[in-house]
């Protein structure tokens, strides 16, 4: 068996050490681009980067009822939905006049204005977008795919604070309104059919 010299030896460890990196560097793209999405939405839900909402629960919500100044904000809905989403969807009420730091509840009303069911899920965010991080939700029908059957129609809440911890940010000093905006789009893997869609 004929053995390579030990010049051509080296350079193909070197040549096999260079190809495994790149391919290892490959593979860490590839994974990166799949993780980008669900890192950058864990990003934005954490600092509310991007106008993105925060998820709280009750005990935040009753800790953040002890900070209540009596302030008010107003609140703006709004909701919208693409072209090819057969549905209508709009705010109960266009806008309300909140008091920072107690919980209030909002209804959105969607209707399935098609001919067999349909399976959306809403994106959302607030504007100005450095009240992202003082917009919490406690419960929300943007946490699920919501299912509507042809001509169904459902009323959806989301309930809601906003922290008073806005009231000492330099940021958020003369916002006088925080506007919610909720878009519904066609959910890519639909959910069981039966399902009420009033999750």
């Amino acid at each position: 068996m004929a053995t390579l010299p030990p010049v051509a030896d080296d350079a193909a460890r070197r040549n096999l050490r260079v190809g495994l990196m790149a391919f290892a560097g490959a593979l860490a793209m590839l994974g990166l681009g799949y993780a980008s999405v669900p890192l950058y939405r864990l990003f934005c839900q954490v600092t509310g980067f991007g106008g993105t909402t925060m998820q709280a629960t009750e005990s935040d919500a009753a800790r953040a009822a002890t900070l209540a100044t009596g302030q008010k904000i107003s609140i703006r809905f709004d909701a919208s939905v693409p072209a090819d989403m057969p549905w209508t969807f709009h705010p109960s009420a266009p806008t309300d006049t909140i008091t920072i730091g107690e919980r209030d509840i909002a209804t959105y009303v969607a209707r399935n204005l098609g001919s067999t069911p349909v399976t959306g899920m809403a994106t959302f965010n607030v504007t100005p977008e450095q009240a992202g991080k003082y917009f919490n939700k406690i419960q929300c029908f943007c946490f699920t795919e919501q299912t509507l059957q042809p001509g169904q129609e459902v009323t959806m809440p989301v309930l809601y604070y906003v922290d008073p911890a806005m009231l000492d940010d330099p940021n958020m000093q003369g916002v006088e309104q925080i506007t919610l905006s909720y878009t519904f789009h066609r959910a890519e893997d639909p959910v069981n059919p039966a399902s009420n869609g009033t999750n």
